[in-house]
């Protein structure tokens, strides 16, 4: 007599996941070694599962996640961290008085800053040299309200601009609210909004039902229609889905203001900037 089969569910074959997880861990860390978060491994890993990104950016649209983050997660614990993962970012750091740190850093001006909303991202973009590159302090906006001395510093650029880094959400336009009603310099949004999030093909998620509906009048100010009836159907895309190595274009880009002269700092940022700047694009 043959044995009988076990009882159960099939055994699930985990390689498939598996080999798009290397993929995906080898298109973040591109071009030279970018270094990246696990969300943003997530999300490069729903483009290699779903590869409908590449669509033209005239139809926006965005794409709904082919794995849940809790397959990733057990997949990321079977083949280990790759090369350029990130670890969790520290949790906020009290705000220094004046006099605690000797450095001369803040008798100079500065004239731009970058609030993230996400401090996972804001420790991206540093440790990829951003705020070396683009000449901007990057902070996340749990680390706010400013150093008194940052401040000043700012006040003495003249023309200083705060530049806010935010998901495509109803609590990532509360955050660039919350940052620009804090200081009196100028404050822009940098995005996402959902028209960023549609023209990109990102991967999208949706709020509980109970999160749905009418948004604050005041958080949607600028918004098109279709932008607002797309986040109150409690759709939302975050910073972390964008491709890091396209997120650096954009955020160097945004804060420089221009293309500028060639001042590399690392060979990857070099190869980002022969590769072209890119603004967030639209529709």
């Amino acid at each position: 007599m043959s044995p009988r089969p076990p009882s159960g569910r099939a055994p699930v074959d985990r390689a498939p996941i598996d080999r798009a997880l290397a993929r995906a861990a080898a298109r973040a860390g591109e071009p030279g070694g970018i270094r990246f978060t696990e969300r943003q491994l997530y999300y490069e890993l729903c483009r290699v599962l779903r590869p409908l990104h590449a669509g033209p950016r005239r139809i926006p649209y965005t794409l709904a996640p082919p794995v849940t983050y809790r397959r990733f997660t057990e997949a990321l614990a079977r083949t280990g961290r790759p090369p350029g993962l990130l670890p969790a970012p520290a949790p906020a750091a009290p705000v220094r008085t004046a006099g605690s740190d000797p450095s001369d850093l803040y008798d100079y001006g500065f004239p731009r800053l970058l609030v993230c909303q996400d401090r996972s991202v804001a420790r991206m973009l540093i440790a990829n040299d951003l705020h070396l590159e683009a000449a901007c302090p990057v902070f996340a906006a749990e680390d706010l309200p400013l150093d008194p001395r940052l401040s000043a510093a700012l006040d003495r650029a003249g023309d200083a601009v705060i530049h806010v880094l935010h998901d495509a959400s109803p609590a990532g336009l509360a955050c660039y609210r919350r940052v620009r009603d804090a200081h009196a310099l100028p404050t822009r949004s940098m995005g996402l909004v959902p028209r960023h999030a549609g023209a990109l093909h990102l991967t999208a998620g949706r709020a509980p039902g109970p999160l749905r509906g009418t948004l604050p009048e005041h958080l949607t100010a600028g918004l098109r229609p279709a932008e607002r009836a797309w986040l109150a159907s409690g759709r939302f895309s975050e910073v972390s889905a964008v491709n890091p190595a396209r997120l650096l274009r954009a955020v160097i880009r945004t804060v420089r203001g221009t293309t500028g002269t060639r001042t590399p700092v690392r060979q990857h940022l070099r190869g980002l900037r022969e590769a072209g700047f890119m603004t967030w694009p639209t529709p």
